[in-house]
């Protein structure tokens, strides 16, 4: 009974020297293997062996990058501004030794580094450029972060600021400032936009003045050509006519007689006309009446007087 229970002290013995023999490293991880209180080795991820009872897993250190947000840090500016401004570090371990030796908690330096570089960088500009100059804050950060942390093994990919926060007095005067200038380029735009307004109205109606000026004046020349073109046509119809009846006149052999008796019957026509105020009476009427006299038989002469 004593040598299976001595037998079985040996068997957990064993087991667990050999659970302290083997240590498997998760991936992206390292763990900081110390041999009897000093620094031995640096396990890798995967199956590793290390003494048992004689080394011993000092720390475990994550190799992915973190990100570590900061606590928003008051800031003087050059203009004697307080200002509120939040920072996120992203960094990452490059050399576990380091990391666990060379500085008691590298998080709390990084966060201490991270508020001083700050103030210094932004004590050198004023409210407005501390606004505006995010990307150049940001790089400026990084570079003194990432020389400061080399020695710590810390890698600082980037430095990025999620707010800055002026004072609240400050904050109201950039609203005022701002809706003031919004409402200047408002007016502006207002003012541009009725003068352009005004612009186009006078150019429309100065294009629609020309266009019926314009058409008033073809429309007058076009009258004017059809009035010119009735009065040629009426007068070559009244030519024609008098043409022809001359000609059926000259083709009858008329006599005296029937050219008077014709031209009394054209001198109420003469007289029709509306620009007719005046009818002069020709001088050869008297000779017309006296060829128009023989048309009518004579009176025969009485019988002789006794």
């Amino acid at each position: 009974m004593t040598q299976l229970v001595v037998a079985m002290v040996v068997v957990a013995i064993a087991g667990f020297a050999l659970y302290r023999t083997i240590r498997i490293v998760p991936q992206a991880q390292a763990f900081i293997i110390e041999r009897l209180g000093r620094y031995h080795r640096t396990l890798t991820p995967g199956l590793n062996i290390v003494v048992p009872f004689i080394d011993g897993v000092k720390t475990t250190v994550d190799l992915r990058e973190q990100v570590v947000s900061f606590p928003p840090q008051p800031v003087i500016t050059s203009d004697n501004l307080v200002v509120s401004i939040d920072t996120v570090i992203y960094f990452q371990v490059t050399d576990p030794k380091a990391a666990t030796y060379e500085i008691a908690n590298f998080l709390t330096g990084v966060e201490q580094l991270t508020v001083t570089t700050l103030r210094n960088v932004v004590g050198g500009m004023d409210l407005e450029r501390t606004l505006t100059s995010r990307e150049e804050i940001n790089s400026e950060l990084r570079g003194v972060l990432d020389d400061a942390t080399g020695k710590w093994g810390i890698r600082v990919n980037r430095v990025e600021l999620k707010a800055i926060d002026p004072p609240a007095s400050i904050q109201d005067s950039m609203e005022k400032q701002m809706r003031a200038d919004r409402d200047k380029r408002a007016s502006i735009l207002s003012a541009e936009g009725s003068k352009q307004s005004a612009i186009l109205t006078a150019e429309g109606e100065r294009q629609a003045a020309v266009l019926k000026a314009r058409g008033e004046a073809e429309a007058a020349v076009l009258r004017a050509q059809a009035d010119a073109e009735a009065q040629a046509m009426r007068a070559k119809g009244q030519a024609d006519a008098i043409a022809m009846v001359f000609r059926a006149i000259h083709e009858g052999n008329p006599d005296q007689r029937l050219l008077a008796y014709q031209y009394l019957q054209t001198l109420p026509e003469i007289a029709k006309g509306d620009s007719n105020k005046l009818w002069i009476i020709p001088s050869e009427m008297g000779k017309v009446l006296e060829g128009l006299g023989g048309l009518f038989p004579q009176p025969k002469d009485g019988p002789p007087a006794r």
